[in-house]
């Protein structure tokens, strides 16, 4: 029978929870260099014009996605992807020209997203609605603390090895996903026969809904910042400013401890009192106020950095843990079109924000770009205010 008993589905999220760490780590490894990596090979403008085809080509697989799942099962085809992922890093290790570089670095990028489709799917088929926001929360913490710990440490192999070893460091990871995704297949694997998802079809839904429209949207504007976080505040920093990759370490690990601190009590504050509207838009000023602060700060002190960017992280955490909790107690595991097209919200923000930091950067340098983005988030505002919340 695929519904799970109350000690399966407990093991199961359990499971999922050490998963997400590992990924986490694997994933994240090679994010805050991924930019500069491929600065040796391309311009600035071509990066970004990369990141944006990168982008739209994962959206695209991501909208073919269902049906893989359908035909193979969720389990299989996380099998498959897993393998590729790998296969993309070792890649990456041995890339020494642009051809091979961007080839293996946009299948790092598609894999990685297809596998958090996979662990959301696997997830909420052992969530339950009355506690999505706790679930949903400790899972994002035993994500992001992979993400905390992985700066400070691909900075270090960066400094005592170049770029190939995070990404060998990564490849190695993918060896424990495997081996727990093998020995827990008993756990993971359902009889579960997922339902046909056009994905227009699906997306017409969601756009009819003012509560699932605003969640996508506010998704998407989270995901527009973590463009300009993850690609261009490490170059600005790196290259602009000329810090270098031992205080980048510290500071990017210490950036990501709201994710640890605040998603947790914000999770249980939105399943017992508040609800997460409220919560989403105090999230969201923080970000908009934080691009601001970006644009004025023009030192190289570290500890200024380090403050600025903690801070919008305390945003970045309140929009991510609402983001999740809302979506998924608004949304079932057996609506893998729905999940498919939430997942699509990463991709699209990337593709919103290095296409807009392609035009910009033709005639305005890279600091500019943070006043862009504030302004770019702001009909977020808007339609976070129009959902309701499940409070």
């Amino acid at each position: 029978m695929f519904f799970l008993k109350k000690k399966n589905k407990k093991s199961r999220r359990w499971i999922m929870h050490t998963l997400s760490f590992i990924l986490a780590i694997s994933c994240a490894l090679p994010a805050y260099i991924q930019s500069s990596f491929l600065q040796q090979f391309i311009s600035l403008e071509t990066l970004s014009l990369f990141f944006v085809i990168a982008n739209i080509t994962t959206a695209i697989l991501i909208g073919f996605f269902p049906k893989a799942i359908k035909s193979l099962g969720n389990y299989f085809t996380a099998k498959i992807v897993m393998i590729m992922y790998g296969a993309s890093l070792l890649g990456l290790v041995a890339s020494s020209n642009p051809v091979t570089a961007i080839i293996f670095l946009l299948l790092f990028g598609i894999t990685s997203n297809l596998l958090w489709i996979n662990i959301d799917i696997l997830l909420e088929e052992a969530s339950s609605n009355i506690k999505t926001g706790r679930i949903r929360t400790l899972h994002l913490t035993f994500t992001n603390l992979g993400w905390i710990i992985s700066p400070a440490l691909s900075a270090y192999l960066v400094k005592v090895g170049g770029y190939s070893w995070p990404f060998l460091a990564s490849a190695m990871l993918v060896i424990p996903l495997f081996i727990i995704l093998i020995s827990q297949r008993k756990n993971l694997k359902t009889t579960k026969k997922y339902p046909k998802e056009i994905l227009l079809k699906s997306f017409k839904k969601l756009w009819a809904n003012k509560n699932l429209k605003g969640i996508f949207i506010a998704a998407i504007i989270l995901n527009v910042f973590f463009s300009c976080a993850v690609i261009y505040i490490p170059l600005y920093l790196n290259t602009n400013l000329g810090m270098g990759w031992k205080e980048l370490g510290w500071i990017f690990s210490f950036m990501l401890l709201p994710f640890l601190l605040f998603e947790i009590p914000a999770g249980f504050l939105a399943d017992k009192y508040f609800g997460e509207k409220e919560i989403l838009l105090i999230g969201l000023f923080i970000l908009f106020l934080s691009l601001l602060i970006f644009f004025y700060i023009n030192t190289t002190v570290a500890w200024v950095w380090a403050i600025a960017l903690f801070f919008s992280r305390i945003g970045a955490a309140l929009v991510e843990s609402m983001r999740d909790t809302y979506f998924f107690k608004n949304v079932s595991a057996k609506e893998i079109g729905y999940i498919n097209i939430f997942r699509m919200t990463g991709p699209l923000g990337y593709i919103i924000g290095t296409a807009t930091a392609s035009c910009f950067l033709l005639f305005l340098p890279l600091n500019y770009l943070f006043l862009i983005f504030a302004i770019m988030i702001m009909p977020g505002f808007y339609y976070i205010s129009l959902i309701k919340d499940t409070k």
